[in-house]
């Protein structure tokens, strides 16, 4: 069994910082890439961030310079560095990995989602 643990979501004022994090537990070979979607009421989910294994990066255009995806590998972690946030950056965040378990079977595993306000 694999679950991906979710936090750091909350309320903050447009311009300010969050922090996310998402821990990966349970039987683990292995963690592929890893990234950060997010989905706003009234619209499709959409990819924030994403990091492979080898720790190469992209973002989506609208979040280019102000968010930063990094992960701790000896904690099975993924991180998402939210620095001047607006309003339209609201939405309910969800992490996603692709694991390898000590099965050796490859799954595409989602997070329970954190939410992300930003108003004033």
């Amino acid at each position: 069994q694999v679950q991906l643990v979710e936090s750091g979501g909350g309320l903050v004022q447009p311009g300010g910082s969050l922090r996310l994090s998402c821990a990966a537990s349970g039987s683990i070979f292995s963690i592929d890439a890893m990234g950060w979607y997010r989905q706003a009421p009234g619209k499709q989910r959409e990819l924030v961030a994403h990091i492979t294994g080898a720790r190469s990066t992209n973002y989506a255009d609208s979040v280019k310079g102000r968010f930063t995806i990094a992960r701790d590998n000896a904690k099975n972690t993924v991180y998402l560095q939210m620095n001047s946030l607006k309003p339209e950056d609201t939405a309910v965040y969800y992490c996603n990995a692709l694991i390898i378990a000590t099965t050796l079977r490859r799954g595409d595993y989602w997070g329970q989602g954190t939410q992300v306000t930003v108003s004033s």
